[in-house]
Formats: structure tokens, C-alpha cells, sequence
């Protein structure tokens, strides 16, 4: 009983994680917490910093948003399977929607440990602003 409890606590969704979600959706850059909290915090003002970092990690465990790792974490919502490209000098990060060749042979790869189910490809370089 108890157990069923815990999955519907976790399942639910908060109007702060809806707000925080809604707006990932909206945005193309991938920002860093900061920068979400500065734009949830116009409709939500009474919200905390340590709240935003708890509802991101939440919905990154749920797989409704993605983390990207470069120097900040930034995040995603668009969790369709792409990579990304990371400019080492200004940080910019770019979705890259081409198919990848190996994608499909690494997705449906069985290894000795174990079944791959998803995973994240990040390409760094410098881009055309930069150069």
C-alpha cells in the first residue's frame, strides 16, 4: 500500500514543476538553473533557487527533461533522441536533429553489462560566431 502511495507522489505533477516545464519547452537556448529560476520566479515570486534545483533533478528522474552537461548543467525539455554541440569558447549549445550513422547501432546494441536504452551524444568544437 505504501508503495503505491510513494509512485502516485512521484507521478504527480506540481504547478511549479508544470511552470518550470512549460517554460523549458519554450525556449531553444538550454539554460542553467539561474537562468530558469529569474524566469519562473515572474510567475511564481515567492519560489527559491533550492526549489527550481529540486524540481529540475525530479523531472530529469522522470525523463520529462534532459540535463546537459558542459561547464554549467543546462537543461532541456526536448528529449527526443538528438545530440548536441557545445561551443568550448562562448558555451553556446546547439540541437543537432541529422541522424547520426552509429545511433541506431548503439540504441539497439546488447553489451555484456547490459541493454543501452538511451543515450547522450555531445560534439565539441567552436562555432561559426566564434571562429
Amino acid at each position: 500500500m505504501e508503495i503505491t502511495k510513494n509512485k502516485e507522489r512521484k507521478a504527480r505533477i506540481t504547478s511549479q514543476q508544470s511552470i518550470i516545464l512549460n517554460y523549458l519547452k519554450g525556449v531553444k537556448t538550454h539554460p542553467y538553473a539561474e537562468i530558469i529560476y529569474d524566469e519562473v520566479k515572474k510567475k511564481l515570486p515567492q519560489i527559491s533557487l533550492g526549489t527550481v534545483y529540486r524540481n529540475l533533478n525530479l523531472l530529469k528522474e522522470r525523463g520529462e527533461i534532459q540535463e546537459i552537461k558542459s561547464k554549467i548543467a543546462r537543461y532541456d525539455a526536448d528529449i527526443s533522441c538528438h545530440a548536441h554541440f557545445i561551443c568550448d569558447s562562448c558555451g553556446v549549445i546547439y540541437d543537432i536533429f541529422e541522424k547520426i550513422t552509429e545511433e541506431e547501432n548503439i540504441k539497439n546494441k546488447k553489451i555484456k553489462f547490459g541493454e543501452i536504452k538511451s543515450f547522450q551524444l555531445y560534439l565539441y568544437g567552436v562555432c561559426n560566431n566564434c571562429k
